[in-house]
């Protein structure tokens, strides 16, 4: 079954608003200490980069001009799937807090 690219593009959205949500009132201590607030940031990256996996096969132009560091993040998706054990948490906490919300803009404008 192909996959929908506003569904790809919606699922990616609400990721990044739970991510964003899931941070708020939140800072780094609260990350390294809150086991669940770990795993659910690592998991919406998980979608998210899968997420852009799937729509770069159906239209990587578009998404190069929309997003063009796409590839980094679907690259840090395969180190959270992959290298679980190599994430720094001040990486992901950065991620999480400044960069999401980007994202987040470039989606709904894509």
């Amino acid at each position: 079954m192909p996959h929908r690219l506003d569904k790809l593009l919606l699922d990616i959205r609400i990721s990044c608003e739970e991510i964003i949500e899931f941070c708020k009132s939140k800072d780094l201590d609260n990350l390294r200490s809150e086991r669940m607030l770990q795993l659910a940031l690592e998991r919406e990256f998980e979608i998210i980069g899968e997420a852009l996996v799937r729509i770069e096969r159906i239209d990587a132009d578009k998404l190069n001009l929309s997003i063009p560091d796409y590839r980094k993040i679907i690259g840090f998706r395969n180190l959270v799937a992959h290298g679980y054990d190599l994430i720094d948490d001040v990486i992901l906490w950065d991620l999480a807090t400044n960069h999401v919300p980007d994202l987040l803009e470039k989606i709904e404008n894509f």
